[in-house]
C-alpha cells in the first residue's frame, strides 16, 4: 500500500512540471491573436499612458473572470449558449473594427474610445471570450484544477507583455492590425461552429497554421512613418 502511494506520488511529481510546461506553451500559442486584439482595443485610446492603464486594469478584471471560468468550467461546458455568446461577441468586435473609419493615412481601420472605461470592459470581455477556447483545451490536457489555474495565471501575465509588444508593432506594420482582427474572426467562427456542428470544427493545427499565415502577412510591410522610440507598455510594471 505504502509502495503504491509512493509510486503515484513520484509519478505526479514527475508529470506536474511537464504538464505545466505544456499548459504554458498552449497559453503562449493561443494568446497571440488574443494579445493583438487587446492591443488594438487599448490603442484606440491614443494616449500611451491611458493605453497602459487600460491594459493593466482591464487584465486585472480579465484575470478574475478567467479564474472564475476555470473554476466553473465543468459546468460552463455543458451549456452551448456560453460559446454562442463568445462567438457573437468576437464576430461583433471584428465587424465593429472593419466598419470603423480608416485612419488619416487610409492604411487601416481603427477603433476609437473617448473614455478609459469604454476600453476596459472590452479588454476584460474579449479575454473571456478567447478563454472559452483555451480553457477547454487546458482541461483536456490537465486534470488538476490548481495546475490549470496556475497556467491561466502565467497566461495572463504573458498576455500583458505580448499586448505591450503588439502596441509598438501595430504602429510599425501596416497590415498587422487587420491581420489580427481577421484571426479574431476565425476564433469567433470556430466557436460558432462548435455550437452549430462540432464535427466541422477544424483541428487546432489548422487554426494555428492559418493564424501563422495571417501574422506573416501582418508583418510583411512596415509603415513609412518612424516607429516609437521605446515601448511604453513594456516599461511599465504590472499592478
Amino acid at each position: 500500500m505504502l509502495d503504491s502511494l509512493l509510486d503515484s506520488s513520484l509519478t505526479l511529481s514527475l508529470k506536474t512540471p511537464l504538464i505545466l510546461l505544456v499548459l504554458i506553451a498552449l497559453e503562449a500559442v493561443l494568446s497571440a491573436d488574443n494579445a493583438i486584439a487587446l492591443a488594438s482595443i487599448a490603442q484606440g485610446l491614443g494616449d500611451h499612458q491611458r493605453q497602459r492603464q487600460a491594459l493593466n486594469i482591464g487584465l486585472v478584471f480579465a484575470y478574475i473572470l478567467r479564474m472564475v471560468l476555470i473554476l466553473t468550467a465543468t459546468w460552463v461546458v455543458k451549456y452551448w449558449q456560453f460559446e454562442l455568446l463568445g462567438a457573437v461577441y468576437l464576430l461583433w468586435l471584428v465587424f465593429n473594427y472593419f466598419a470603423s473609419p480608416e485612419d488619416k493615412d487610409h492604411t487601416h481601420h481603427s477603433l476609437k474610445f473617448q473614455s478609459l472605461w469604454q476600453a476596459i470592459p472590452l479588454i476584460a470581455v474579449t479575454d473571456l471570450a478567447f478563454s472559452l477556447d483555451s480553457v477547454t483545451t487546458s482541461i483536456a490536457v490537465a486534470d488538476d484544477t490548481w495546475l490549470i489555474l496556475l497556467g491561466g495565471t502565467i497566461g495572463v501575465v504573458t498576455l500583458r507583455f505580448m499586448a505591450g509588444l503588439f502596441i509598438r508593432w501595430l504602429e510599425e506594420y501596416t497590415h498587422l492590425e487587420d491581420a489580427g482582427f481577421v484571426t479574431v474572426g476565425l476564433v469567433g467562427l470556430r466557436l460558432l461552429l462548435r455550437v452549430i456542428s462540432p464535427d466541422f470544427v477544424p483541428p487546432e493545427w489548422i487554426m494555428i497554421s492559418l493564424i501563422a499565415i495571417l501574422f506573416a502577412w501582418g508583418f510583411s510591410k512596415r509603415n513609412d512613418r518612424e516607429p516609437i522610440e521605446s515601448d511604453p507598455i513594456q516599461s511599465d510594471k504590472l499592478p
